[in-house]
């Protein structure tokens, strides 16, 4: 490994540290932002549709630890195909990757998603109890079933991204490997050619 090579592993590693941080950090203050928003509609006994702002708070939230995660997903792939050789012990990436599809079920949800079905839940309560009518229950009751859905498509598609990811990163690496052999290959004909073909020069 170069110095170059070993400095880029080096910062990709502290981004996905520091993503990973900046998630759980979001989390906290997402649901607290929240919680207060949705305590005050309660409180101020606020119509229906005045649910949809702490709903909008829930689903920023989401989709910024979506983004997050799904980067930190992809830089974890780009690690292991191209710094993790298959023969070294400490392999984190793949070691990590193989025990989700060991265990799968077992470990913690890296969306939150569980968390955020129960909050829309909850976010749906104050529309409940302050009298709605039926244009009410279509229109927030709607909107609410759009956000659960967009919450499992995601996570459906966080299952998946790993997999798709290491299949991409591996084609990449393999055309890269083949450009760079030809090229080798024709940088080497030319150089055999030019030593097997002299020039001569024609006499006056």
């Amino acid at each position: 490994m170069t110095s170059r090579e070993l400095e880029e592993y080096r910062a990709l590693r502290d981004t996905i540290r520091e993503r990973g941080t900046a998630r759980h950090w979001l989390v906290v203050v997402g649901f607290g932002l929240w919680g207060a928003l949705t305590l005050a509609i309660v409180v101020l006994a606020a119509p229906p549709v005045a649910t949809m702002l702490p709903l909008l708070v829930l689903a920023v939230v989401f989709e910024a630890i979506f983004a997050i995660h799904t980067g930190v997903e992809r830089v974890g792939r780009y690690l292991q195909v191209y710094f993790e050789a298959p023969e070294e012990t400490a392999r984190w990436e793949n070691v990590a990757m193989a025990y989700g599809r060991a265990f799968a079920g077992g470990g913690i949800d890296a969306l939150f998603a569980p968390m955020f079905w129960v909050a829309a839940l909850l976010n749906f309560i104050p529309a409940m109890l302050s009298g709605p009518m039926a244009i009410d229950w279509a229109v927030v009751g709607a909107v609410h079933a759009l956000f659960v859905v967009r919450v499992w498509s995601a996570r459906m598609q966080a299952g998946r991204q790993r997999a798709i990811d290491l299949e991409r990163y591996t084609k990449l690496k393999s055309e890269s490997a083949t450009r760079d052999s030809r090229g080798d290959e024709n940088s080497l004909a030319h150089s055999v050619n030019g030593v097997d073909q002299p020039q001569f020069r024609r006499s006056p």
